[in-house]
């Protein structure tokens, strides 16, 4: 009988184990972050890395990543008058359960600003200046600091 119990204990153990030294961060690892961003502003890792910075893991207590996720987008460029235009939106939107992006908004920020005579590179920089300030925007309508 004793043999018995050591093999369900042994079996217990193994299971249970892997289970508790799961790595916390995990859920992290499987935010779903989808931009819809102009090339010529932005690139798609960049305004991802900028969002997901933005997000603390408070906001993914409340909105777990298993069922919601993030969506950015920066438009804009050069009128013929060479002013920069720059509009950002991040939307918190619902998932579908294969992890897909249902375009139906629960929450959403736009932050937009125009430049007279900028550069591409100071174009460039308003456009993740305003997908930050779009991201905070959002982020503070979800949780409080």
């Amino acid at each position: 009988m004793t043999r018995y119990a050591l093999v369900v204990l042994a079996g217990w153990l193994a299971v249970a184990l892997p289970i508790q030294a799961a790595d916390p961060k995990a859920a992290a690892k499987k935010q779903v972050l989808l931009d819809l961003s102009s090339e010529a502003l932005i690139d798609a890792a960049a305004a991802r890395t900028l969002l997901s910075d933005a997000i603390p893991a408070s906001v993914w207590k409340l909105y777990p990543p298993s069922k919601w996720g993030f969506v950015s987008q920066v438009e804009g460029g050069f009128t013929a008058d060479r002013i920069c235009v720059v509009t950002a939106r991040v939307m918190l939107t619902p998932l579908t359960v294969t992890n897909g992006i249902i375009l139906r908004p629960v929450k959403r920020a736009t932050a937009f600003d125009a430049k007279p005579n900028a550069s591409h590179e100071e174009c460039k920089a308003m456009a993740r200046s305003k997908l930050k300030e779009a991201a905070a925007s959002v982020v503070s309508s979800l949780v409080k600091s």
